[in-house]
């Protein structure tokens, strides 16, 4: 028996781990920047687009199970910006331009890689439906 399932080059979920990890590296030199991690500016991103939600809502938008943003929350918790939040959005808006320009290969376009984006959001959201429906 060959096992020719189990070689990591023929796995779908090792490269998308693999982008994953170096993406978020190459996002760490801006991050650092602003003094935050990659799972903190995720959170600030979503405050940025809709302010004062509550974590539970964070956690959809993240598709993090609540547990794993609050594991000792007992009741809802409404979060919002501070002051310094709101200041780091200005300094934060150059982030997604910056990273674009070192993480497109030569010869991709910036359309194939919305058109990557797009069909990563399409398996997403098939592996986030509940399959008990």
């Amino acid at each position: 028996m060959a096992f020719d399932q189990l070689k990591l080059e023929n796995q779908l979920c090792f490269p998308l781990y693999a982008a994953s990890r170096l993406i978020i590296r190459e996002y760490q030199q801006y991050l650092d920047k602003l003094d935050i991690t990659y799972p903190q500016y995720l959170v600030l991103m979503v405050l940025w687009e809709t302010d004062n939600i509550s974590v539970n809502e964070i956690s959809q938008k993240l598709i993090l199970n609540t547990n794993t943003v609050t594991p000792l929350l007992k009741r809802k918790v409404i979060i919002k910006l501070t002051e310094k939040g709101l200041l780091m959005r200005t300094e934060a808006a150059s982030i997604p331009g910056k990273l674009t320009a070192c993480v497109i290969p030569d010869g991709m376009k910036v359309e194939e890689m919305i058109d990557l984006k797009d069909k990563l959001n399409v398996l997403i959201d098939f592996l986030s439906k509940d399959k008990t429906e």
